[in-house]
């Protein structure tokens, strides 16, 4: 290379290239691709089918609501929302029923939104049973339960082992299990009843540990076996409502694509109502849903008013004869009352149309809060009429035990357990087969 080749330091300072270096041809330098324009009409929705295996979905139960709770969280030196239902926004001050100005008027299935592709992109390709060098999945429920309520299982399982093998039934030994129970959160009755159950007529005594289990499984069976209903749709209720509550990352979103994706499954006609105006996220992770399950969804801009957005989409689906209304609500902390006040004004509005709607209102529940949830179910019943619940995250946790607890004080209707991301891990609760799980039994 000659001097004149070599670049000098202020060149090298700069990245500057020798002649070797350069590009040949500056043709070759890739052109800059301008977005796609948008479709004709509303904008904010493609009219076209959408690819819905090749939407990556936004995070799911386990990190996507976790992350979205953070929002929602009042930011230092930034004003709370103030309550809803105040005179002038409410029909039941006489004013006009709800402000849908920003709502879009004809529900359409909505396109895939601009998100970066992130880890859900796995659980979408999971969902779908493809993804690089694996066949699709054909687990059944029960595989998928026991596999999700491993955690609990084998923690009481590794308790039950070390306190029955070798060892004589005494008080000492019912006091440890009863304890094992009670950090499981079966609470304090149940593990009280278990404990005695396992204790009658056994004492100084041994017994297997196989035994215990099976003591275990038909207590907690006998327990669960009142809430364990499925949830009844009214048929002559057109469309029959859903309002989803919960604190924030419990997967009412991701709750609401399952269950739409299970209706439309049943032949049923479904609309999606994005009634979590908070977050605009949570707003394009419904649209996914509704791409990805055919359904049609209403939405807004982020920031409208949900008590609005709900009224306009009850009216829609009244005008499609939809079967199902699902309507999404914001994640909301228990002690925070001016949500809890937007919450009751929704239930207001909806019944300005509907006297009966909501007609099913589901606490979504995650598993890994524990005992908190008992305190969720007490304050959520205060706002909103809630008739039945739905446990999420059953296979993130040691504690499933929590439902038993829950089945104990509130005796809600239990209607659905998630053990994970997919689609097909949300199922219609059952008593017995929860009950065998949670005991690490195989299926009678």
């Amino acid at each position: 290379m000659t001097s004149e080749d070599k670049p000098g330091w202020f060149g090298r300072l700069f990245g500057r290239k020798g002649k070797d270096e350069s590009p040949s041809n500056a043709s070759e330098t890739p052109e800059e691709t301008s977005p796609a324009s948008p479709s004709e009409g509303d904008p904010d929705f493609a009219t076209g089918a959408v690819d819905v295996t090749a939407v990556p979905l936004p995070e799911d139960d386990a990190a996507s609501d976790v992350t979205e709770g953070a929002d929602l969280l009042p930011v230092e030196g930034e004003p709370e929302r103030p309550p809803a239902g105040t005179a002038g926004d409410d029909p039941a001050h006489g004013a006009d029923p709800v402000d849908t100005g920003t709502v879009n008027r004809e529900p359409v299935i909505a396109p895939q939104p601009d998100i970066q592709p992130t880890d859900s992109a796995a659980a979408l390709a999971h969902d779908a049973g493809a993804g690089p060098g694996r066949e699709p999945e054909a687990k059944g429920w029960w595989s998928r339960l026991t596999s999700g309520m491993r955690r609990t299982s084998t923690a009481l399982s590794d308790r039950v082992t070390g306190l029955f093998t070798k060892r004589k039934l005494d008080a000492t030994t019912l006091e440890d299990l009863e304890d094992a129970l009670i950090q499981a959160d079966f609470g304090l009755e149940t593990a009280t009843r278990i404990s005695e159950a396992v204790g009658k007529g056994r004492y100084e005594k041994g017994i297997s540990p196989d035994e215990v289990r099976a003591i275990l499984a038909t207590e907690v069976e006998r327990a669960l076996e009142p809430v364990a209903k499925p949830l009844e749709l009214d048929a002559s209720r057109k469309p029959f409502v859903i309002l989803t509550v919960g604190v924030n990352g419990a997967g009412k979103t991701t709750t609401l694509g399952k269950l739409a994706s299970k209706y439309r499954a049943e032949g049923r006609t479904v609309m999606l109502a994005a009634g979590d105006t908070f977050r605009a996220a949570a707003i394009d992770q419904l649209k996914v849903w509704g791409a990805r399950t055919g359904t049609p969804v209403v939405s807004g801009a982020q920031g409208a008013d949900a008590a609005g957005l709900a009224f306009d989409a009850l009216k829609q689906a009244q005008a499609a004869g939809t079967d199902i209304l699902l309507i999404d609500t914001a994640g909301r902390l228990q002690n925070k009352t001016g949500l809890m006040a937007e919450l009751e004004k929704i239930v207001r509005v909806l019944r300005k149309q509907d006297p009966d709607a909501p007609h099913a209102t589901l606490l979504i529940l995650d598993a890994t809060v524990g005992q908190n949830a008992l305190s969720q179910v007490e304050l959520f019943s205060q706002a909103a009429p809630i008739t039945g619940l739905v446990m999420t995250k059953l296979d993130g946790t040691a504690r499933g035990g929590i439902l038993v607890a829950l089945a104990a004080k509130f005796g809600l209707p239990v209607h659905f357990i998630g053990v994970g991301e997919g689609v097909e891990d949300l199922e219609p609760f059952t008593a017995r087969d929860f009950a065998r799980a949670v005991a690490g039994l195989e299926q009678d």
